[in-house]
């Protein structure tokens, strides 16, 4: 019933299919073996999505010797929003955006950057909850989600520009 929900999670925390289904997998024995603890005060997705994005953490946590620091069309929407900072005027490009296009914008972003992107932007984590689940600065979670930022839309801007054969 939550596979391709829960799929999807994942495959945002890596951009390896095999590891994203090891995350997947383990998140559901977590479901599993957990089900008397659901008390039934929220929705059973939100629960075991909790879980599922716990075990994509932990996942990231054990792979932390590359963690150098110092669905769908919502998930665009919540994208866009958080891309572009409110000083800055949207460009059309934002607006030619498919969840196809940030979603291989986002396979490019290193772990780090990813992780704190995907933490903020669609688990509604704020920075002080992304350095204790990290384990890292709250300085370090805003510095990773600007540097994620910029680095997306310059991924997304190349790709774009590829695609549409003009310069944005």
């Amino acid at each position: 019933m939550f596979f391709g929900k829960m799929a999807a999670v994942c495959r945002r925390y890596t951009n390896n299919d095999d590891r994203a289904k090891d995350i997947l997998q383990d998140g559901f024995i977590k479901v599993f073996k957990s089900m008397e603890k659901f008390n039934f005060d929220g929705s059973f997705e939100g629960w075991v999505r909790r879980i599922v994005v716990n075990t994509a953490i932990d996942h990231v946590r054990k792979s932390k010797k590359d963690f150098l620091l110092a669905n769908e069309s919502k998930d665009v929407e919540a994208f866009r929003d958080t891309l572009y900072d409110e000083e800055e005027p949207e460009t059309p490009v934002a607006l030619t955006l498919e969840v196809s296009d940030v979603r291989r914008g986002m396979e490019k972003l290193s772990t780090a950057y990813r992780t704190v992107f995907n933490l903020y932007v669609f688990e509604n984590y704020s920075h002080q909850e992304i350095a204790d689940a990290l384990d890292v600065t709250v300085g370090t979670s805003k510095s990773n989600l600007a540097k994620a930022r910029a680095n997306l839309k310059k991924i997304l801007t190349e790709e774009l520009e590829k695609r549409d054969g003009t310069k944005v």
